[in-house]
């Protein structure tokens, strides 16, 4: 059974930073891509950052480009997400998810999903 479990949300000022780590198991985590989402109130889910299998393959959204970075342990299983110069507008419920399938990778996060996270919440106060 595939679980994926994320960790490292909380209450941050403007201008802080947060990591936020995924864990995922019951699966060759090193073969699969993975990535972050988040769903803020009233708006749709979005891709936020993602990498595939392959390390160096990596997409973010443009509302987040040169302040988080995304990065995987395949030893560990663990996906990472290092959020700085943090807005309000980055609060949010982020998910982690895999990728429904291994090598299957799409530039922009629009690869098919089979699992998900729970969700840990970011807020960031003004």
């Amino acid at each position: 059974q595939v679980q994926v479990v994320e960790s490292g949300g909380g209450l941050v000022q403007a201008g802080g930073s947060l990591r936020l780590s995924c864990t995922a198991s019951g699966l060759p985590f090193g073969a699969y891509a993975m990535g972050w989402f988040r769903q803020a109130p009233g708006k749709e889910r979005e891709g936020v950052s993602c990498i595939s299998w392959l390390v160096g393959n990596t997409y973010y959204a443009d509302s987040v480009k040169g302040r988080f970075t995304i990065s995987r342990d395949n030893a560990k299983n663990t996906l990472y997400l290092q959020m700085n110069s943090l807005k309000p507008e980055d609060t949010a419920m982020h998910y982690c998810a895999a990728a429904a399938s291994p090598f299957l990778y799409d530039s922009g996060c629009t690869m098919q999903i089979g699992h998900w996270g729970q969700g840990t919440q970011v807020t960031v106060s003004s």
